[in-house]
């Protein structure tokens, strides 16, 4: 049976460190220049509607360094693009490729092509949701930390798919998350509303609420694909959530910082933080390599 990666809730706790274990093993491997046989003879597409640097680099090397390989398919060069239905692409596709890594706007969409086709579908992201992104971020946060327990993450920001994400990546490993947005830009309602540990989270519209006991601060941008024509009033309403010394005064001294990049420096962030002792941003896209390998010997190892 096929294993579809639509959201980070489509995995159990226990598959998500079966996973971690996994990625320990491919970084290491890295340092040797290995490339191993995991996928060989597998074929992947990337149908993607939106621009990317990380995830497209990350998930084409990884593909290759498992011994597949992999079709970039930019949407606007499909037939998609014409009208073809979302059903007959689906299907037509199912019989070319072993599997299929979708970034676009319409998680409802998304959901419709893994529905009709017959090979495993990986959401690359979706206005909605950013799954790979919070399984390497949880990572991440694991391997600097060494454990996931007794954790408090606090996201500052624009509650985008990145902040969706990461509430239902906490909330399925009992990570205590405290969300900090404007009162326009909350999370999703319907993932705030299935969330099962209810005491793990908080949400406040004062930035400095959560910053002083936190062990994680992450932030993302405020002006996501497809935000562009509301860029002024953004900028407007999200100034007083810019990381930046002031704002992370009382903070702990080893806390660590996160941003999924491509970071606007200046707007949500300071040189001062990004470039500081504590960011691990680099790392923290680093390990998007490394954990999407283990995803993807995950899915088609057990589909």
């Amino acid at each position: 049976m096929k294993r579809d990666f639509l959201k980070i809730k489509d995995l159990t706790e226990e598959e998500i460190y079966k996973i971690f274990d996994l990625t320990k093993y491919f970084k290491n491997l890295r340092k040797y220049k290995k490339i191993t046989e995991h996928l060989k003879n597998f074929t992947f597409g990337l149908l993607f509607s939106k621009p990317s640097t990380r995830t497209r680099i990350s998930f084409e090397i990884a593909i290759y360094e498992l011994g597949g390989h992999s079709l970039y398919l930019p949407s606007e060069t499909t037939q998609i693009s014409r009208g073809e239905s979302i059903k007959d692409t689906a299907k037509v596709i199912s019989r070319y490729l072993d599997g299929i890594i979708i970034r676009t706007y319409s998680q409802e969409e998304l959901e419709e092509f893994a529905k009709y086709a017959d090979i495993p579908v990986i959401n690359a992201l979706t206005d909605l949701y950013h799954p790979v992104q919070i399984l390497c971020d949880l990572f991440t946060i694991y391997e600097k930390k060494g454990s996931l327990e007794n954790l408090k993450i606090t996201y500052i920001g624009d509650g985008n798919n990145v902040c969706n994400s990461l509430i239902e990546g906490c909330d399925l490993l009992q990570i205590e998350i405290r969300i900090s947005c404007p009162s326009e830009y909350m999370p999703d309602e319907k993932v705030l509303k299935n969330i099962k540990n209810k005491n793990l989270l908080k949400i406040s519209e004062n930035p400095e609420d959560f910053v002083e006991d936190a062990d994680i601060i992450y932030t993302d941008t405020w002006v996501s694909m497809g935000d562009e024509k509301e860029r002024e009033r953004r900028l407007k309403v999200f100034q007083k959530y810019q990381i930046n010394n002031k704002l992370l005064k009382k903070a702990k001294k080893d806390f660590l910082f996160m941003h999924c990049l491509p970071a606007h420096r200046g707007e949500e962030v300071t040189d001062e933080i990004i470039d500081g002792p504590n960011s691990i941003v680099f790392d923290q896209a680093e390990n998007r390599l490394h954990c999407q390998k283990a995803l993807l010997v995950f899915l088609f190892q057990n589909s």
